[in-house]
């Protein structure tokens, strides 16, 4: 039997900053060094960045588009998934994915969050949201200080929920 790759979900803003950019593609180099899928909203922004650093490194990359057009997707999505379901798509991202890993970010992004805590699945943050609760900091989103601690953190986490 074939031991299936990891898939990991790259989330962030559909336009996003200088450095936003820099990280996602160096998130999407780092996945597909290390042989993981990258699977994204398909768009631009952080989703069109990861894309490119995991495709100049020869990684695959998936993205789930939120309208009812395939050309829709970013140059370097190499198997667009079209869905016509808008931002309920965000659920299919994350829940694609064992892992997340968030880049900045607005409101979609935050609600990827969401339904990825929801679901139990870890969430790795760089430069994006932190969350609290009753006023206390919620620990749940664990922070990276670049993209390379962004990816370890997120297969440390895939392997002890699956018991590697």
């Amino acid at each position: 039997m074939t031991k299936k790759q990891p898939i990991i979900a790259v989330i962030g803003g559909g336009s996003c900053n200088q450095e936003e950019t820099r990280l996602a593609e160096e998130v999407g180099r780092e996945l597909a060094r290390r042989g993981v899928t990258l699977v994204c909203g398909g768009l631009g922004g952080v989703m069109e960045a990861a894309c490119k650093g995991a495709d100049a490194e020869g990684g695959t990359t998936i993205g789930v588009l939120p309208g009812d057009n395939r050309q829709s997707a970013n140059p370097y999505v190499q198997i667009p998934i079209v869905t016509n379901m808008g931002y309920a798509r965000n659920v299919a991202v994350v829940k694609s994915g064992q892992a997340v890993i968030a880049v900045g970010g607005n409101y979609g992004t935050l609600s990827e969050i969401s339904h990825a805590l929801q679901s139990g699945i870890p969430v790795i943050g760089l430069g994006t949201w932190s969350i609290s609760r009753n006023g206390k900091e919620d620990k749940a989103i664990v922070t990276a200080k670049n993209a390379v601690e962004a990816v370890e953190k997120a297969l440390k986490l895939i392997s002890k929920e699956s018991g590697e």
